[in-house]
């Protein structure tokens, strides 16, 4: 199943590539492209940082059993 994290480490070079790539076709000079698509690519990153945080899901079902005390 594809989560939420493997989609943003795919659309990370997609951006980085595909947007540079269709500026550079559209006629922006490449010292122009790689900035704007590097910057996306910086924010699909931010988001999923920062925004959409990588935390421990509380839909987990919790043990019966309480947990171990090593005391």
């Amino acid at each position: 199943m594809t989560g939420y994290y493997d989609i943003v480490l795919g659309l990370i070079p997609v951006a980085l590539l595909g947007i540079t790539a269709a500026l550079t076709l559209v006629g922006i000079s490449l010292t122009a492209a790689v900035p704007a698509g590097a910057f996306v690519a910086m924010v699909i990153i931010g988001h999923a940082m920062f925004v959409n945080t990588p935390a421990d899901s509380s839909e987990e079902p919790k043990s019966a059993r309480p947990p171990l005390n090593a005391d």
